[in-house]
C-alpha cells in the first residue's frame, strides 16, 4: 500500500482548515436532540415558528413559478423592500445599490470576510461574541485577535483604545455586534463614531452585526452603523431574517455595503450560491410589509422570558449577574467557582435535562460563564429555572 493511500483523506485538506477546531455548541447537544425531556435553551432560537403570512407569501411565490434562477443581489422586490423598511428606522436612507440579499446571516458575514481578508491578514474581534465569525476567518487562513468589552455594574463597555492597540499592518476588519450575542450589550453613538474615526483613519474596514436591532428592550431599534457611516465608508452592516421574524430555518438575510461592491459581491453570489432561494426572498418581502406586529410581539416574548430568567438567576446565590441585559434574547452569566463552563454545562445537562451554552465558546476569559437563551415560553422557562436552581445550589 502506498503511502498516499495509507493516510485519510483529511490529511490532503489545507493545513488552516485541519487546524480549526471541530467543537461547538452542537456538539454538546448531539446526543440531546431526540430526548423531549431535554429543555434546549442552548442554541439562539426561540419556539416561536414563522408567522402564517410568511410562510404563504412563499407558498404563493412556489405555485406561481417563482422558483429560478434571479438577481445576485436579490430580487428587486425584496431590495425595494428593505429600503422601505430601513427608510423608516434609520437615520439615513439607504439606496438599493447599497443591499445585498443573502443565504442567511452566515453566508453574509463569510462574503464580507472574503472580499476583505486573506492569507496572514488578521481581524480584530470585540467579545464576547458568537463564535461563528472566529470560524469564518480561520477558514480565510488569517488571525484573529480579540478584544474583550469590560463588564462592570454598568454592563459591558468597550475601549476603543484597546481595539486601536490591537491593530496592525495586516489587520484588515474589526468585527463587532450590537446588540451583542451573547451578552446583549449596545455599542452607544459616540462608541460607534470612535470606531469608525479609527476605520477612516487606517482602512480598515468595519463589520457590523446588527441581527438583533429590532430586539431591543428600551427602543425601537438600536443605533445602526448606517446613520454616522456615509455610504462609501469602510463599513458592512450584517443582518437577518431569522431573528425577529422568527425564520431560522428558511436561511435569509442582507448587507448594506458601499454602492462601489454591489457588481462585486454580485459575482461573489453567483461563483458562490448562484443566488439567494427565489421564492424564499417573498417571504422577506411579506416579513418587511406585514410584519411589524410580529416583530413587536417577539421583542415583548424575549423582554417577558429575560424577566423570568434573570429574575430567577438573581436568587440564585452562585450566580454574578451584574446587570439584566437591554437587548436580544440572552443571559450571559457567571457561576462563583466553576472554572470550567463545558463541563459544568454536561452537568447541568445530565442532572437537571436543561441544554446551557458553555461560555469558553464566546472568546478568552469568559470560560467561567453561561448563556441561556430565554426566547422560549414562560412555562419551559419557568420549568428550566426552578432545574437550574437546584443543579447550582
Amino acid at each position: 500500500m502506498s503511502t498516499a493511500s495509507s493516510q485519510t483523506a483529511l490529511s490532503g485538506l489545507q493545513d488552516h482548515i485541519r487546524a480549526i477546531p471541530l467543537e461547538n455548541i452542537a456538539n454538546i447537544a448531539k446526543d440531546a436532540f431526540t430526548n423531549k425531556e431535554i429543555l434546549p435553551l442552548w442554541f439562539g432560537e426561540g419556539d416561536i415558528k414563522t408567522p402564517d403570512f410568511i410562510g404563504q407569501a412563499i407558498t404563493s411565490a412556489m405555485q406561481e413559478g417563482k422558483g429560478f434562477y434571479s438577481h445576485q443581489n436579490g430580487i428587486p422586490e425584496l431590495r425595494q423592500a428593505l429600503v422601505d423598511y430601513l427608510g423608516k428606522l434609520n437615520a439615513k436612507p439607504i439606496t438599493t445599490d447599497r443591499i445585498t440579499v443573502t443565504s442567511g446571516g452566515m453566508p453574509a458575514i463569510m462574503l464580507a470576510v472574503q472580499a476583505t481578508v486573506g492569507r496572514g491578514d488578521n481581524v480584530v474581534i470585540i467579545d464576547p461574541v458568537w463564535p461563528n465569525i472566529t470560524g469564518v476567518v480561520r477558514l480565510m487562513g488569517a488571525e484573529t485577535r480579540s478584544v474583550r468589552m469590560d463588564l462592570g455594574d454598568d454592563g459591558w463597555t468597550l475601549d476603543v483604545e484597546k481595539v486601536a492597540a490591537a491593530c496592525d499592518s495586516r489587520t484588515k476588519a474589526i468585527f463587532f455586534a450590537s446588540p451583542g450575542n451573547p451578552t446583549g450589550a449596545v455599542l452607544p453613538v459616540p462608541v460607534q463614531k470612535q470606531l469608525l474615526e479609527l476605520s477612516r483613519k487606517t482602512g480598515i474596514w468595519i463589520f457590523s452585526d446588527e441581527v438583533y436591532s429590532r430586539m431591543s428592550y428600551e427602543m425601537p431599534m438600536v443605533p445602526s452603523f448606517s446613520d454616522i457611516a456615509e455610504p462609501e465608508d469602510r463599513v458592512i452592516i450584517i443582518n437577518s431574517f431569522s431573528k425577529s421574524w422568527s425564520m431560522t430555518g428558511s436561511r435569509l438575510g442582507w448587507l448594506i455595503h458601499p454602492p462601489s461592491l454591489e457588481a462585486t459581491l454580485a459575482m461573489m453570489v453567483q461563483y458562490t450560491s448562484s443566488g439567494t432561494t427565489t421564492y424564499l426572498q417573498y417571504g422577506g418581502v411579506a416579513a418587511l410589509q406585514q410584519g411589524e406586529d410580529f416583530v413587536k410581539f417577539m421583542t415583548n416574548y424575549c423582554r417577558e422570558g429575560m424577566e423570568i430568567v434573570c429574575g430567577a438567576l438573581e436568587d440564585i446565590p452562585r450566580v454574578i449577574l451584574r446587570r439584566r441585559p437591554t437587548a436580544a434574547m440572552y443571559a450571559f452569566f457567571e457561576i462563583d467557582g466553576m472554572a470550567d463552563s463545558k463541563q459544568a454545562c454536561l452537568d447541568i445537562l445530565r442532572s437537571s435535562n436543561v441544554g446551557l451554552a458553555p461560555g469558553y465558546f464566546f472568546g478568552k476569559g469568559s470560560e467561567s460563564f453561561l448563556r441561556i437563551c430565554y426566547c422560549r415560553s414562560p412555562e419551559q422557562l419557568n420549568i428550566a429555572m426552578e432545574r437550574l436552581k437546584k443543579a447550582l445550589k
